[in-house]
């Protein structure tokens, strides 16, 4: 129940201030789309942990396809 009372308080914002949107329409400092960056402020703390959750797994991938094969 503690971490779902934790949930209910919204996150601190993902921004790194390296704003600027790459070829795929995500911002190369913390990988929101531009929508996204621009709803953050009217998402509910439930919307923003989740988006903190795909955020996570956005880099997750990136890094992923960063990395060539040997």
């Amino acid at each position: 129940m503690h971490e779902h009372r934790a949930r209910m308080t919204p996150p601190t914002s993902p921004c790194i201030n390296v704003c600027v949107l790459d070829g795929a329409g995500l911002c190369a400092g913390c990988l929101r789309t531009g929508d996204e960056i621009a709803r953050w402020s009217s998402m509910s703390a439930a919307e923003q942990w989740s988006l903190l959750a795909a955020l996570g797994e956005r880099r997750r991938r990136r890094v992923g396809h960063a990395i060539p094969s040997l």
